[in-house]
């Protein structure tokens, strides 16, 4: 029998729980087949390689090709669902909210310059939120599998922006729909991986 070195984790919340923002028949799809997918596929790519030992962040990083595709893509998404939470919402606060505000001037002209880069993305990808060595924050897009560890910074939320993310809710209103996410994003995960410098 063949093992896997990568498994899906069991998401912290029912498929339910971030209605109305996020829907559970998006969950069931997006969550439920796209990542379990992305986690086959890095699976099959890495058995019997010399990738079979790397971390997954060290495959990101290094890796090209599908072999990169798939695993940025299981890694972004983790680490997207798991930036939520029913609970959610309202703003950040300590080390963070301080960081937004110096970079951003205030939380509102993050959240409008956060919700832009993602809407005017051409295609299926990513934006994010990071931060450098230095501690500075970023707003960075990519498309498709980009992640920030690709360029040296330490990523602390993202969206996604791939329709498969929010067309069974939203249609093509992209704005919208990461407009919503506002309403559902745990800032103490999130503050959680900013480190102060």
């Amino acid at each position: 029998m063949e093992t896997n070195v990568y498994s899906q984790p069991k998401l912290p919340y029912a498929s339910d729980a971030l209605e109305p923002a996020i829907s559970a028949e998006t969950i069931s799809y997006h969550w439920g087949k796209h990542e379990k997918t992305y986690i086959d596929n890095l699976n099959r790519l890495i058995r019997d390689t010399e990738w079979e030992d790397t971390p997954l962040e060290e495959i990101i990083k290094t890796a090209n090709g599908p072999l990169f595709n798939n695993a940025s893509q299981a890694w972004n998404h983790i680490f997207y669902f798991f930036s939520f939470s029913p609970d959610g919402g309202g703003e950040p606060q300590g080390p963070l909210a301080e960081a937004i505000k110096r970079d951003f001037e205030s939380f509102d002209e993050f959240k409008k310059l956060f919700e832009k880069a993602g809407v005017d993305l051409f295609g299926s990808g990513w934006v994010w939120l990071s931060q450098d060595k230095d501690g500075r924050l970023f707003i960075t897009q990519g498309p498709n599998a980009a992640n920030p560890l690709t360029q040296g910074l330490t990523p602390l939320l993202c969206f996604d922006v791939w329709e498969h993310a929010y067309y069974l809710d939203y249609q093509n209103r992209r704005a919208d729909a990461l407009h919503r996410l506002w309403d559902i994003i745990d800032w103490d995960v999130v503050s959680s991986r900013y480190s102060v410098k």
